[in-house]
């Protein structure tokens, strides 16, 4: 081939490279106006606060076709599909609607599942079971929705929805038989042929779970690092990682978050986005259970030692890392799992497995002297101190779920804070001392296992007690906040969600 012919060629590949990139909104590949309604409608992305804005016109959704403006990729399998939605104004029609649609094609006929929320408070799964069908809806109890999720698992496709601080309300169709790979997007139809009307759409998501023949703890899949606005539930995603990265801890300082992954620690630089390895030295089987001391000044570990047959103990060293980490709980007397400093820096707090029990001890990081808390034959875990070391949060499931608890620093007056049907983990004390933070898992899970990829909230409830408040619905849970993970300021949360390639 003649020089210019290969100069030519590379030109051709890197300019169609180019126009691909140019199209690609976001994590979608590109976006039409369905059906061709008469005025054309738009997508943008704005990567600072990771949203996407929809402009759409459309006479309709129903019958035998469509219109609506379509932000589109594609997938196979099974997915779970999440945002937050909110139209701009009041509108010009009752009937605008807004959502997830997943479509065999592109054409405005397709057949197609739809979880939509109306102008009007209208909430409803709507599907076209063949090409040119007529479309049905199943309607839900729930309206005005500004989260929406739709999950496919095989045949069957459920929508989910909320409002910020709520559980979700659920509805399903079941024997609906889309291709394996379909297209997947937002939309947005203002029901009015001559008018465009908007909506942003945030906290996108788009999961792959795994799948039914997955191995728990021989199998992972990939990691979001994640932070959010805990009192408006904003989310940014600020890295991925194909491996399984866990327990992100924020630094005093609010200038990086620790996290493990494979048995090591991670520094992740909050302005620079670097991420640089943490000396543990000796230490490379850690769990997710490091802590920062109040003061910052030392991080603590739980190392599975192998000369004590692999199981785990607590060491500490600098937060800037060290190779000779020191260790704390001695070798032969059981399993031990950090959770908390004591605010004075002299002793943590772990779940240990004591004589055949996993209670709560704490532990003199000199003399190796533990005291126990807690003594049940059911699981105690997660304890964690507030800033005056005066009173313990924990989990406990020995009601026969998990709940939250607290007591005194000495064990007294033990005192149970939730009392539902999921199983709550992990009570994390916000800076200024005012919230908890947790985790729930679902109620069909044992409650004395938090295993990772399941559908789980995020949690808050004021320290004193009272209602929890959902502040995010996610795809993860261990490895997600099992330790201390509030920013300096106590307005946000550093955690991790999954979702395997697609």
């Amino acid at each position: 081939m003649k020089p210019f012919s290969v100069l030519f060629t590379i030109l051709l590949v890197l300019s169609s490279t180019t126009f691909q990139a140019q199209h690609k909104i976001g994590m979608f590949d590109g976006q039409i106006s369905i059906g061709n309604p008469k005025v054309k409608g738009s997508a943008t992305f704005n990567s600072d606060n990771q949203t996407y804005t929809i402009d759409g016109a459309g006479t309709n959704m129903w019958f035998e076709k469509d219109e609506f403006q379509y932000l589109w990729t594609t997938i196979q399998g099974d997915f779970i599909l999440r945002t937050t939605v909110n139209f701009e104004g009041k509108g010009k029609d009752p009937h605008r609607k807004a959502g997830w649609i997943i479509k065999n094609n592109l054409d405005d006929n397709s057949a197609h599942v739809n979880a939509s929320t109306h102008g009007d408070g209208l909430t409803s799964l709507q599907y076209r079971k063949t090409v040119g069908g007529l479309t049905e809806e199943i309607k839900s109890s729930h309206e005005n929705p500004t989260i929406i999720q739709l999950e496919r698992r095989g045949t069957t496709y459920i929508m989910s929805t909320a409002k910020f601080g709520e559980e979700f309300t659920s509805i399903e169709l079941t024997d609906m038989d889309l291709d394996n790979e379909v297209y997947v997007g937002l939309y947005v139809c203002s029901h009015n042929p001559k008018v465009l009307e908007r909506a942003t759409f945030s906290n996108v998501r788009i999961v792959k779970p795994v799948g039914d023949d997955y191995q728990a703890y021989r199998e992972y899949i990939g990691s979001n690092l994640e932070l959010m606005d805990v009192e408006t539930g904003h989310r940014e995603i600020i890295y991925h990682s194909a491996h399984s990265i866990q327990a992100p801890n924020w630094t005093v300082d609010g200038k990086k978050l620790i996290y493990n992954s494979k048995g090591r620690l991670y520094n992740y630089e909050l302005e620079t986005n670097s991420i640089t390895p943490l000396n543990t030295g000796f230490a490379i089987k850690n769990n997710n259970d490091h802590v920062l001391t109040f003061d910052g000044k030392l991080l603590g570990i739980s190392h599975h030692n192998q000369d004590d047959n692999g199981d785990s103990a607590l060491y500490y060293l600098p937060t800037n890392g060290d190779s000779n980490p020191k260790m704390v709980t001695k070798p032969g007397v059981g399993a031990s799992y950090l959770h908390g400093w004591s605010p004075n820096n002299k002793e943590m707090i772990f779940t240990g497995d004591r004589n055949g029990a996993y209670n709560i001890f704490t532990v003199n990081i000199k003399s190796g002297k533990e005291e126990q808390l807690t003594d049940f034959p059911t699981l105690d875990d997660g304890p964690e101190y507030t800033k005056n070391g005066k009173t313990i949060f924990f989990n406990s499931d020995r009601t026969g779920t998990m709940q939250l608890y607290s007591m005194k620093a000495n064990g007294k007056k033990q005192t149970q804070l939730t009392f539902d049907d999921y199983n709550d983990w992990f009570p994390h004390i916000s800076p200024d001392q005012k919230w908890i933070a947790f985790i729930s898992f679902p109620k069909e899970i044992k409650s004395n296992d938090h295993p990772f990829y399941k559908h789980c909230m995020l949690r808050i409830m004021p320290i004193k007690g009272g209602k929890p408040k959902v502040i995010a619905h996610i795809y993860g849970g261990q490895g997600t906040i099992n330790v201390p993970s509030w920013s300096p300021d106590s307005k946000k949360i550093a955690f991790i969600t999954n979702t395997d390639s697609y």
